[in-house]
Order: C-alpha cells, then sequence, then structure tokens
C-alpha cells in the first residue's frame, strides 16, 4: 500500500542502497510494470515511495549546487563494493561498482573518464556469477540479461539509440526456438537490464 501523503521516510533512514533501487525500478515501470510492482511488494515499498524517491534523485541531477556524479551516487548507495581501472580503447577509466536488491548476480557500474566524467551507468554481471545461456530469442526474458551479454551472445549486434535517457536498443538476428528460424529483432534495455523485444520480422537473407 502506497505511503500516506508526507510519511516518506527521509533519505538517511533507508536501507542502503534502497532508494535508488526504486529510482532504477521507476523507469523500468514503463515496460514492466507487472515485474515492477512484483518487485515493490518484495522491496515493502509502495508506488508513491517509488514516484517520490525518483523525483528527489532527479532533483539532485538538477540542482543548481549539485555535485559531480560519482558523488551523488555514493550518496545513495554508499561507498564502492567494488573500485578497478579498466582500459577501454587509448583511454584508462576508473570502474565503480555496487550490489543492489533484488538482483543479487548483478552490480550497478559507474564508469568514469580521468576528468571525472561518468561515461556509462548501468547493471551488469557480478564477477563470478554465471550469466544465463542465450542461444535462441525464446532465452530472451525480461530481466534475465544485461545488454552486454545480448550482444556478445548475438553478434554482430548493432546498437541503436535509445528512446530515452538510461536506455540502450540493440538490433541483431536470433533462431526461434521452435524451428530455429532466423529472425530479426531490436531489445531494449533500461539501465542495462533487457525490458522487451520488438519490431520482430524474418532475417534478411542477406544479414
Amino acid at each position: 500500500m502506497d505511503s500516506a501523503p508526507g510519511s516518506f521516510p527521509r533519505p538517511d533512514s533507508f536501507p542502503t542502497p534502497f532508494p535508488f533501487v526504486l529510482v532504477l525500478l521507476r523507469r523500468m515501470a514503463d515496460h514492466q510494470p507487472g515485474l515492477v510492482e512484483d518487485a515493490l511488494r518484495e522491496l515493502g515499498f509502495g508506488r508513491a515511495v517509488m514516484r517520490e524517491a525518483n523525483r528527489r534523485w532527479q532533483a539532485m541531477q538538477r540542482s543548481p549546487r549539485r555535485r559531480s556524479a560519482v558523488a551523488r551516487y555514493r550518496s545513495v548507495l554508499g561507498a564502492p563494493e567494488s573500485t578497478s581501472t579498466r582500459r577501454i580503447g587509448d583511454l584508462t577509466c576508473e570502474a565503480l561498482s555496487w550490489s543492489v536488491p533484488l538482483w543479487p548476480d548483478l552490480r550497478f557500474e559507474v564508469l568514469t573518464a580521468p576528468n571525472g566524467a561518468v561515461w556509462n551507468e548501468w547493471l551488469v554481471r557480478a564477477p563470478g556469477a554465471p550469466g544465463p545461456r542465450l542461444r535462441t530469442a525464446a532465452d530472451l526474458v525480461p530481466w534475465s540479461c544485461t545488454v552486454d551479454e545480448v550482444a556478445r551472445a548475438f553478434a554482430p549486434a548493432r546498437p541503436m539509440e535509445g528512446s530515452a535517457p538510461t536506455r540502450w536498443r540493440l538490433a541483431f538476428d536470433a533462431p526461434e526456438a521452435e524451428n530455429g528460424e532466423l529472425r530479426h529483432y531490436v531489445a531494449e534495455f533500461t539501465w542495462g537490464l533487457l525490458q522487451r523485444l520488438e519490431n520482430v520480422r524474418p532475417a534478411s537473407p542477406t544479414a
């Protein structure tokens, strides 16, 4: 049940990192409202609390006295579970990751440039956690896999512009489980986690 007006808990009263999990869920509710409702029940929060958490996060991002993106994440997620240096092409970046409720085999990862700017912010598979076996389109179940896992399983996948911030799209060909027929898909991801497949059609003979 939603909280009564004015009863939203103080940010420091939340068990870390629940506030940001609600921000993740708010974006995912556009595509998977049923899964989000189940997640909210598991966490013990109502939709009004989720909306308020998202409103506060947006206010933090737009504040004229806003802190750096990494500082904002630290304020709601606490100290990173791990920090590492990563090479991307000719550049060196820092990767910070946090565990989150609901998805114990995933981590929320933030990649930062040498100047502190955030390059990427998404959910990735936790080190050592087994990923899903992605062989056919039937294996692409919402919330089961990340954007990089799908890109690797059905290479060559073509990145496409997302429909909103924190969203990614991939175009690729994948076989049907029933008959092995190759079909063309566009998958949409929110915060790096699969939400849905769309625009299904037979794959081009030249693909």
